[in-house]
């Protein structure tokens, strides 16, 4: 693996431990697609930490919307063109198989600032 794809999965793998959803939403983005409405209707069930991070659909969209520009979803795509439910990409799922300790902790308050700096700062 060059330094490109180590940079990409390192950075994948931070965006999942710090966004707040658990294994079960990502097993779920695996088999069937999600959408930003049943992914904050089911927040209990998806939120490993924080469930009064996301205050409204729109703060779930955000999120998947970082996730996609990270590489880890994808818009889910029907015969009609693009839909509102997302998947997991070939880069989330090789990181949800090879990396099972994922969950196991939460990121770090160091991992946090560092997450929101970049996620703030750097890429808008």
């Amino acid at each position: 693996m060059n330094s490109i794809e180590r940079r990409i999965q390192e950075r994948a793998v931070q965006t999942l431990r710090c966004l707040p959803f658990n294994d079960k939403f990502y097993l779920d983005c695996k088999s069937e697609g999600l959408s930003a409405g049943k992914t904050f209707q089911e927040k209990t069930d998806y939120c490993a930490i924080g469930l009064n991070w996301f205050k409204g659909i729109n703060d779930v969209e955000a999120a998947f919307l970082w996730l996609i520009k990270v590489g880890v979803l994808r818009r889910e795509v029907d015969g009609q063109g693009l839909t509102s439910s997302i998947r997991l990409t070939p880069l989330g799922r090789e990181i949800l198989e090879k990396r099972s300790e994922l969950f196991s902790k939460q990121a770090t308050i160091f991992e946090r600032i560092q997450f929101w700096l970049y996620r703030n700062l750097r890429l808008r």
